[in-house]
């Protein structure tokens, strides 16, 4: 029987020292907002399931405040409502982490899970953050699709994999086959659901949802 979680391998501890940067951007968020979850944000979702989402980081005022991943700021609202849509989750997206909502075959991890100044993670910080996503790949013996939101995810999952950048290069839309550590994995590529994409036009909704529709068919054909 799969574990219900992700192991502590695949989850940085609440204080977690790698990062000198982060560590002080986070120790100001919790002196300014203490009630915040202000820590690294686990995964959403278990590695029982057959998607992975992996995003940037969490939103300041986002998964930084609530402690799940895209929760509580506008590219939570879009991405939600879509896996909805996919039949990828079920429940009332409500902005919390106790809304109820729950996942269907599917996780979402940030490649980077602290949150980081103007939400731009340094090379080094993602270096430092990926074998967290290494060990949630290794735990997922059923992973079958990846959906990468944004080039800086995408160049994670690419590196974590030990895929080379120049053959697999970000564009929205693109489709790669991958080596996973348990098998072969479908990588899918999608601009960020953030508020700014989706204000200026460079990702609509119709886009979006056309990613997932590809990742729901490649599940539904390996059943």
């Amino acid at each position: 029987m799969l574990p219900e979680a992700f192991s502590p391998q695949a989850c940085p501890p609440r204080d977690c020292p790698r990062c000198a940067r982060l560590v002080a951007y986070r120790h100001e968020a919790r002196a300014r907002a203490p009630e915040w979850f202000n820590a690294p944000v686990p995964p959403f979702g278990g590695p029982h399931a057959r998607l992975l989402i992996v995003g940037l980081a969490p939103g300041l005022q986002g998964a930084n405040r609530t402690g799940r991943p895209f929760t509580g700021d506008y590219a939570g609202d879009l991405l939600y409502a879509t896996l909805d849509e996919f039949g990828l989750a079920r429940g009332v997206y409500a902005a919390r982490p106790d809304d109820g909502l729950t996942l269907v075959d599917a996780a979402i991890v940030n490649a980077v899970r602290c949150v980081p100044p103007q939400n731009k993670p340094l090379p080094a910080e993602m270096a430092e953050c990926r074998p967290f996503l290494a060990a949630a790949f290794a735990e997922m013996p059923k992973l079958r699709v990846v959906v990468a939101l944004g080039r800086v995810a995408h160049e994670s999952v690419v590196r974590t994999i030990g895929g080379k950048l120049s053959a697999h290069p970000f564009a929205h839309a693109a489709e790669f086959k991958l080596d996973g550590p348990n098998g072969p994995v479908t990588l899918l590529d999608s601009y960020h659901c953030s508020r700014y994409n989706t204000n200026t036009r460079v990702l609509t909704p119709d886009m979006f949802r056309a990613v997932f529709a590809r990742a729901r068919a490649i599940l539904d054909a390996a059943r």
